[in-house]
């Protein structure tokens, strides 16, 4: 039964909390699904510091970024499976604790090789902990409180990458020693393994799943992701399709996926039940949240990029950005999942309305300059804090609302596998718009400098001049990155529409999950 299929009747017969181990237990994947998330974002803000302390260049200091991020995308589809077969509580501790183990040598470590090697395996232990949290949640929360979960995963989404700005500034600004970039993760891992290992029993291992496990699928879909990641992650360094490498990963990664496609819609037992998505509910949502993604960018990433450049803002300065959208998160989510608790609410609203607020915020960030400071990104970044949790929590409750909770596991691969791909293609998307439109402005401007530069007095400071011109050429592509991730928001509020209309829980029986009928 779904969790719009309950009836009020039985939600008054059963009780609203889940016993304390599995709220314990919970709780853990939670923490640590909100670590693994910040420990990506922050080395990524604190990458330029980290390749000072290494004495590495720009270009091998990126595989840093990169090869974590391949391997949080690599392990997404299949991070379920193994808990299953291992059970929760073993996989679990296993992933938290290697992940915690590098992160706990890394600061010490000089050579770069084995650093990336490192932080790839790290990229796939800490990446396995966020399915975990999507699948516990559907699995063990009670209907009455199980749309709190999904604020609870959202956070991932809306609170970590935005707080991260402000950790960051702490450790590199504040305390002044980036190795506790890394280590904030260790503390972390003690509190998690304790609540998890306390709350979740010990099963035996099923090794019997591995007779009929979908092995094409794993040796194709794991590199298959893996080179899809290096290819766009790289792609605006290495010039995109002028590039060997890049060429190569985007075009074996394109045929390790299509055989791995094929191997798991037709293999009996697959990693992902890609039949799911004949469901109108996860077609639309899916797609709706690689956008949304994407858009995402808009919050507190690009303002940073434009501070950065434009008045030399680190990240202990431009902390308020991020804290402007993530602290409100704590209260706001919760606040969405109560309002579609309420049977007059309908979440396709809620969902355009949060969607139209991120598309609002673009169009008005659009008009920024190079005078602007973080005080004038706060209508911008409040709309974003709002917008938000109003576009992520109904899309996740429509879409996991036409999934059996036997179906956690399949539905919580191919979400977190969609999030890590969202998230790397509106990097590189954004990336790409920033360096063809940078160029464009520069080219503009410089020409109009040049032709009327003969007409200046002999003392004019035309070195300022091109200062200047840089810092307005910035302006300007920050403006036009702003509008096409508005145009990209905006134009994903019609799909509101167009998923299946879902009850609030417990108000009448939802629609059986293979219905794709008109509302």
């Amino acid at each position: 039964m779904t969790i719009a299929a309950m009836p009020l009747a039985d939600r008054a017969d059963r009780p609203p909390l889940i016993p304390a181990p599995v709220a314990a237990a919970l709780t853990g994947v939670l923490i640590s699904a909100m670590m693994s998330g910040l420990n990506s974002r922050a080395s990524s803000l604190a990458l330029a510091d980290i390749r000072g302390v290494l004495g590495i260049g720009i270009d091998q200091g990126s595989w840093i970024a990169t090869l974590y991020s391949a391997g949080e995308l690599l392990v997404m589809p299949f991070a379920g499976w193994f808990a299953v077969t291992f059970s929760v509580r073993r996989f679990y501790l296993w992933v938290l604790w290697i992940a915690a183990g590098i992160a706990m040598v890394t600061p010490l470590i000089q050579n770069t090789q084995l650093l990336l090697v490192l932080r790839f395996v790290q990229g796939i232990s800490a990446g396995a902990l966020i399915p975990l949290l999507m699948m516990m949640a559907l699995r063990f929360l009670p209907p009455p409180i199980r749309l709190h979960g999904l604020a609870l995963y959202a956070l991932t989404a809306t609170f970590t990458p935005n707080i991260a700005i402000w950790v960051v500034g702490q450790w590199s600004d504040g305390v002044g020693d980036l190795r506790w970039v890394a280590w904030q993760f260790l503390p972390v891992a003690v509190l998690c393994s304790a609540l998890v290992g306390w709350g979740l029993p010990r099963e035996p291992v099923n090794w019997a799943r591995f007779r009929d496990m979908n092995w094409l699928a794993l040796v194709t879909g794991a590199p298959g992701l893996a080179l899809i990641a290096i290819g766009i992650a790289q792609g605006n360094r290495l010039d995109w399709l002028n590039s060997p490498l890049v060429c190569f990963c985007l075009l074996a990664g394109a045929l390790c996926i299509l055989v791995f496609l094929v191997s798991e819609w037709t293999h009996p037992a697959p990693f992902i039940r890609f039949q799911l998505l004949e469901r109108r509910n996860l077609y639309v949502g899916f797609t709706a949240f690689v956008v949304i993604l994407i858009a995402l960018y808009s919050g507190a990433s690009l303002p940073l990029d434009h501070l950065a450049a434009t008045q030399g803002y680190r990240a202990m300065q431009a902390a308020p950005l991020g804290l402007l959208i993530g602290l409100p998160q704590l209260l706001l989510g919760f606040v969405v999942a109560g309002l579609l608790y309420n049977r007059r609410v309908d979440a396709r609203l809620l969902f355009a309305a949060g969607m139209a607020l991120i598309g609002a915020s673009c169009m008005a960030a659009a008009h920024l300059d190079d005078t602007w400071t973080w005080r004038e990104f706060v209508p911008v970044q409040l709309m974003q804090a709002v917008g938000q949790p109003l576009a992520i929590i109904p899309m996740l409750f429509l879409t996991t609302s036409v999934v059996a909770p036997s179906e956690g596991p399949f539905i919580a691969g191919l979400v977190n596998t969609l999030r890590a791909f969202g998230t790397l293609a509106g990097v590189a998307l954004v990336g790409r718009l920033e360096v063809v439109r940078e160029h464009l402005h520069m080219t503009v401007l410089s020409d109009r400098l040049g032709l009327v530069i003969n007409h200046l007095p002999s003392q004019a400071d035309v070195a300022g001049a091109g200062a200047v011109i840089s810092a307005q050429a910035t302006a300007l592509t920050n403006a036009d990155v702003y509008r096409v991730l508005g145009v990209l928001a905006l134009a994903v509020v019609p799909a509101g529409l167009l998923f299946q209309h879902i009850p609030a829980p417990g108000s009448e029986p939802a629609a059986p999950h293979n219905t794709d009928k008109p509302s």
